[in-house]
C-alpha cells in the first residue's frame, strides 16, 4: 500500500510522528513545572523516581514480562544506553538540576540542548549530514542558550552553577537514548516498558540504601506527581516520543524538544509565579526559532 503523501512529500506516518513529538513536548513542559514545584515539598529525587518509573512499570508489566528483562535480540549495550539515557541516570541528573534552576531556564537548557546533542551524536557517530537550514537552526539554539547564560553571568555571577551545567549533561544522555532506541528494533511500548522496569528496580535499590520520604508526603502532592511523573511523563510521553523517533528519525524527533522553552517559560510565570525578564523571553524565542529550522521545515531536501 502506498502511504498517503501531503505537501512537500510529508507522509501520513510522518504527520503522526510530528503529533507524537508535539504531545511529548507538551507533557515535558508540565513535567518541568511539576518537578520544579516538588522542590518545595518533602519529596526527594529518589521518591520522584519511584513514582516516575513505578507507575509505568506496573501498567506495562504485560509488555516487559513478555519480552523479558533482557530480550535476546537486543544487544546489552543498547539496553544500558537506553536505561541510562532516559531512565534512572537521566532522571536523577535532570531532577537534581531542575530543583535549583527556574523553569524558564530549564526549558532552554534541557529542551534546547537535546536537539544539539542528538545532532552531534548523529554527525560524529553515525555520519549524518544535516543540511544548511538545520545547521542554522542549531546555531540559533546555541544563541538562545548563550543569551540565557550571559544574563546569568551578568546578573548572578555568584549563584550556584551546578544546575546549569547538569541540564546540558542530562540532554546529552537523552540524545544517546534517542539514537540507541532508534537502533534497538523495539516498539515504543517495548522500549518504554524495559526502561520503566529497570529504572524502577534501580530506584528501589537507591531507596533501600538512602531511604524515602513518601510516607510523610500528603496524598494530594503524591497524586499530582503520579499524574505528571508516572502517567503522563513516564508512560504517555515515552510512548509518544518513541513513536516520533520511529517515524521521523532520532535527530529530527529530538529537535522538537526545543519547543519546550516557550511552554516552560509561560507555565513558570503563570503557575509558579517566576519572574520572566526580557533576556528569558528573547532566549526562549530564539531557541524556538532554532527548533523550527532544525526540524527541516524549510529544508530543500527530505
Amino acid at each position: 500500500m502506498v502511504a498517503l503523501t501531503l505537501d512537500r512529500g510529508i507522509t501520513t506516518p510522518a504527520v503522526a510522528g510530528y503529533a507524537g513529538a508535539f504531545v511529548t513536548v507538551l507533557i515535558w513542559a508540565g513535567w518541568i513545572l511539576a518537578t520544579r514545584h516538588s522542590a518545595g515539598t518533602a519529596l526527594g529525587t529518589i521518591d520522584l523516581g519511584l513514582i516516575r518509573y513505578g507507575v509505568p512499570a506496573l501498567l506495562l508489566a504485560p509488555v516487559w514480562l513478555k519480552t523479558g528483562l533482557m530480550p535476546r535480540k537486543l544487544p546489552i549495550h543498547l539496553l544500558v544506553l537506553m536505561v541510562a539515557g532516559s531512565g534512572a541516570l537521566f532522571f536523577q541528573v535532570s531532577t537534581f538540576a531542575i530543583h535549583s534552576v527556574p523553569a524558564s531556564a530549564v526549558g532552554i537548557l534541557l529542551g534546547g540542548s537535546m536537539p544539539l546533542a542528538a545532532a552531534a551524536v548523529g554527525i560524529l557517530v553515525f555520519g549524518e549530514r544535516p543540511d544548511r537550514m538545520r545547521l542554522i537552526g542549531y546555531a540559533a539554539i546555541v544563541a538562545g542558550v548563550v543569551i540565557l547564560l550571559a544574563r546569568k553571568l551578568t546578573f548572578s555571577a555568584s549563584a550556584d552553577w551546578s544546575g546549569y551545567v547538569l541540564l546540558p549533561a542530562a540532554a546529552t544522555l537523552w540524545a544517546v537514548y534517542t539514537h540507541a532506541f532508534r537502533r534497538s528494533g523495539l516498539s515504543p511500548l517495548q522500549g518504554s516498558a524495559l526502561i520503566a522496569i529497570w529504572s524502577f528496580l534501580i530506584h528501589l535499590a537507591l531507596a533501600a540504601s538512602f531511604g524515602t520520604t513518601l510516607a510523610s508526603v500528603p496524598l494530594g502532592e503524591i497524586a499530582l506527581q503520579v499524574t505528571s511523573q508516572g502517567i503522563l511523563s513516564g508512560l504517555v510521553a515515552m510512548v509518544a516520543y518513541g513513536f516520533a523517533v520511529k517515524s521521523l528519525g532520532g535527530t529530527q524527533a529530538a529537535a522538537f524538544t526545543a519547543l519546550t522553552p516557550v511552554l516552560a517559560m509561560i507555565g513558570g510565570a503563570m503557575l509558579l509565579s517566576e519572574q520572566i525578564g526580557p533576556f528569558e523571553i528573547l532566549a526562549a524565542i530564539v531557541t524556538a526559532a532554532g527548533v523550527a529550522l532544525s526540524t527541516g521545515i524549510l529544508s530543500s531536501r527530505a
